[in-house]
């Protein structure tokens, strides 16, 4: 039973070492799941065979080991041998041990998310000049974020005509990317100049700059600390006083870690992060950091497959007074409000 447990050990720690701490076991987990049972149940199997279960006509039942050499009792006893039996038991008890094992390792299941489509609800006007980076929208009055280096801008849109109301322009090295609000202020991050810029909200005047070790790619507030993606599955939840990282948070669904987290837009307790290169939208645990679903907004792209590479969706504003939410991508011609619609 040692042997097994050491196993059992050494499974159990490489599924932390690659699920960063915290093993799961998922849809992708199953077939290891089913071999390491069958690898378990073969060693009970080995074990038993050298098990003779013997049961004595005036006694209680016996269990005698043989190891390898013969080994005759002082009772006459008649052996017994059971080996289809002490397979399924051993396969049960390779089930026990393991789920045993799960629960004082701290494994958990994890089932796949659902996922919802979409119902366009309006359709409003957007620069095709706008390479999105951020979005989000207040008083019903729209605030972007604009990305490529030389090009880059801060700007406050009016969200039915699509006219420019105010724009900033960011240093010709920068290349932008999201943007937030933080009471009064706005933050806006760049790329890979590992800085972000403080502005007033209504001046779009630069108050200040913080820096931080990653890239910069999205960006959100959840009224009390910012929450930053940096293109891989991590989001860090900083300080909006100091800028400094409180917390961060490994983002995953039942495959495992969930890459390439984009434009964040905090909705109703949840992360709304966009997933750069495709056509989907996670909602994520800001606590735990699980997809708790997928927003599928396929055929919503104006444009043509070959286009969707710079094109990309990218953009999510909730307005959390009316409860509206409103995509976009980069260099779309439009931005659309959804809602969104159960799986069935």
């Amino acid at each position: 039973m040692s042997l097994i447990t050491r196993y059992l050990k050494c499974q159990v720690t490489s599924l932390q070492a690659q699920r960063g701490g915290l093993c799961r076991i998922s849809i992708i987990d199953k077939n290891h799941f089913i071999l390491l049972l069958l690898r378990i149940s073969y060693l009970l199997v080995r074990a038993t065979r050298r098990v003779a279960l013997t049961l004595s006509l005036d006694s209680m039942l016996k269990v005698s080991y043989l190891p390898g050499r013969n080994y005759a009792p002082a009772t006459p006893l008649r052996p017994v041998y059971v080996f289809s039996k002490l397979h399924s038991l051993s396969l049960i008890t390779a089930v026990f041990i393991f789920l045993h094992a799960a629960q004082s390792e701290g494994l958990e299941t994890v089932s796949s998310p659902p996922v919802y489509g979409y119902k366009v609800v309006g359709k409003y006007p957007h620069d095709k000049q706008a390479f999105t980076q951020g979005l989000f929208v207040e008083d019903g009055v729209l605030y972007e974020g604009t990305g490529l280096n030389g090009q880059s801008t801060l700007r406050k849109v009016r969200l039915e005509t699509g006219e420019i109301l105010k724009v900033h322009k960011l240093p010709q090295e920068c290349f932008g990317e999201g943007i937030t609000p933080s009471g009064n202020k706005i933050i806006q991050l760049t790329w890979r100049s590992n800085t972000g810029f403080v502005y007033d909200k209504d001046s779009f005047t630069l108050l200040g700059t913080f820096s931080y070790p990653t890239e910069g790619w999205g960006i959100t507030y959840d009224g009390r600390q910012l929450i930053m993606s940096d293109g891989t599955a991590n989001l860090y939840f900083l300080s909006p006083e100091t800028f400094r990282e409180i917390r961060k948070i490994e983002v995953s669904d039942d495959r495992g870690p969930v890459v390439r987290l984009n434009e964040l837009e905090y909705v109703r307790g949840e992360i709304f992060a966009n997933i750069w290169l495709t056509d989907r939208i996670a909602r994520i645990s800001p606590q735990t950091g699980r997809v708790t679903g997928w927003i599928d907004l396929k055929g919503l792209s104006p444009l043509k497959e070959n286009e969707k590479t710079v094109k990309a969706l990218n953009g999510i504003a909730y307005d959390a007074r009316n409860d509206r939410l409103f995509v976009t991508g980069k260099l779309w011609p439009s931005i659309y409000e959804i809602k969104l619609v159960a799986s069935k």
